[in-house]
């Protein structure tokens, strides 16, 4: 399962005229069913909603006022996730005798009311933003958002925003589409959202969430391809400067050669995923990763990791994960191997995370020997293989990957070699053999040919924090109901 919660919209979405029809809840039902989570994102005040909405309960979380407020249905508490708005703010904006909703940190009017709202802002010197909404102008908090609120939701869920679709109509939804791995605007939504959203519906409201809450059950997403790639993993540059990305997010590949440039490659790739919020989990034989600035370690070069710890930890989609093999005899790392990688794959089939598994000296620890396999039965998609003899790994392993990308002077030896053990049929090859810091880059499923590449990096974040490592194993009601 790669697509384990959806995000919504309340008016607009799945509401129409504030009401949600009971086969629209039905469908959301089945996907509840399906073992997704559901949590509603709304700009309205909870009260409100709970007044209006007796199918709230059907949800695992509600993120109301845009952002400021967490309600839990199961046992009706709320978390403020705003400060109160300044007492001389509100009254101010009384005096002036503009229609005005006041919620826990939300303050609501509608237009053409917003000169007055940011001339009193200016006058009180204070520090808040103001969101337009169709006919609403919703004053919150700076950091305040329905991407913020999302954000709180899905930690209590222990959910990432990376394997979230969300849905929306509203000038106020581009945060929550924008968070998400996949967005959707509704048939009905204003002209920018469709712009910017993955996907646009066929029906209306309810009737449009229907669609993709139909494919979600049926096939993960798959027949839904987004118009376009966001966060693509980029691998390099081509000869022209050009980004050259994983073809899939969906996609395995085996990174081979001589010297460190498999490891530059490796951790370049890292690096990526982790920038773009993919969680992944390293298995690392020589200690090539364990300084990894955003990664937790578990096992040192002297002590070996514990199964059990690693497991636990990436139920917590934060977690980057590194597992050093180094202190684990050479001829108990298949068998160890085996016990982590087997159960990590199972909750990742679940759960959609760890979103990318690295397994360094692939070679040793999944030999030709072994029974394994790269086939999306085994969830052993989203893999990168890290070797320097690839014609040493599992038959299944070297059949299945999407990709190769060699480094070395080799490199096209090694790509020749590899070709003719697999089938895939001689490549044609750049003339220009890799240096340091290039590879040479052949996705097998699509048309391009071998690109010669200078290895993609990450401009790193200026931090303080050090590498972590673990050594042990009315008006205004109306106008809001459309925000």
């Amino acid at each position: 399962m790669r697509y384990t919660a959806i995000a919504l919209d309340y008016d607009g979405t799945i509401a129409h005229d504030s009401e949600v029809p009971a086969h629209v809840l039905d469908g959301l039902a089945r996907l509840r069913e399906s073992g997704r989570k559901l949590v509603l994102v709304t700009g309205r005040e909870l009260d409100e909603l709970l007044g209006i909405f007796p199918g709230i309960g059907l949800f695992d979380r509600v993120v109301a006022e845009n952002g400021a407020l967490l309600y839990r249905p199961h046992d009706g508490s709320r978390k403020d996730l705003g400060e109160p708005p300044p007492e001389a703010f509100v009254q101010g904006l009384r005096a002036s005798g503009i229609p005005l909703s006041v919620g826990e940190t939300i303050v609501a009017t509608v237009r053409p009311h917003e000169a007055v709202v940011l001339e009193l802002i200016a006058a009180l010197g204070l520090e808040l933003q103001v969101i337009f909404n169709k006919g609403a102008v919703m004053i919150l908090p700076p950091s305040v958002n329905k991407a913020s609120g999302l954000r709180v939701a899905l930690g209590e869920l222990g959910l990432s925003p990376r394997n979230v679709v969300a849905c929306g109509d509203g000038e106020n939804d581009h945060a929550l589409l924008d968070l998400a791995e996949y967005s959707v605007a509704t048939a009905n939504a204003v002209s920018n959202l469709k712009a910017a959203a993955d996907w646009v519906t066929t029906a209306t409201h309810g009737d449009g969430v229907l669609e993709v809450v139909a494919d979600i059950i049926e096939s993960d997403l798959a027949r839904l391809v987004p118009r376009r790639r966001r966060r693509a993993l980029c691998i390099g540059k081509d000869a022209e400067g050009g980004d050259v990305v994983f073809p899939s997010r969906r996609a395995s590949v085996l990174i081979t050669g001589e010297g460190r440039g498999t490891s530059a490659l490796g951790a370049a790739l890292l690096a990526r995923l982790c920038k773009a919020g993919y969680q992944f989990c390293v298995l690392d034989t020589r200690g090539d990763y364990i300084h990894l600035p955003d990664a937790v370690t578990f096992g040192t070069m002297t002590n070996p990791p514990a199964v059990e710890e690693v497991l636990t930890a990436m139920e917590k989609p934060d977690v980057q994960a590194v597992v050093c093999l180094a202190a684990v005899p050479e001829d108990e790392r298949h068998e160890f191997v085996g016990r982590l990688l087997v159960p990590l794959r199972e909750v990742r089939a679940m759960t959609g995370r760890p979103h990318w598994i690295m397994v360094d000296e692939a070679h040793d620890l999944l030999p030709a020997s072994s029974e394994a396999d790269d086939s999306p039965a085994t969830g052993a998609e989203n893999t990168i293989y890290v070797t320097d003899d690839p014609m040493a790994l599992a038959p299944g392993i070297l059949a299945s990957v999407d990709g190769i990308a060699a480094c070395g002077e080799a490199a096209a030896e090694t790509l020749d070699a590899f070709a003719a053990a697999v089938g895939w049929g001689r490549p044609a090859l750049p003339p220009q053999r890799p240096r340091a810091g290039q590879a040479l880059l052949w996705f097998r499923k699509t048309e391009r040919p071998v690109a010669l590449i200078d290895v993609a990096t990450v401009r790193s974040e200026p931090s303080h924090a050090k590498p972590q490592q673990r050594e042990h194993s009315a008006e205004v009601g109306q106008v809001l109901r459309r925000a």
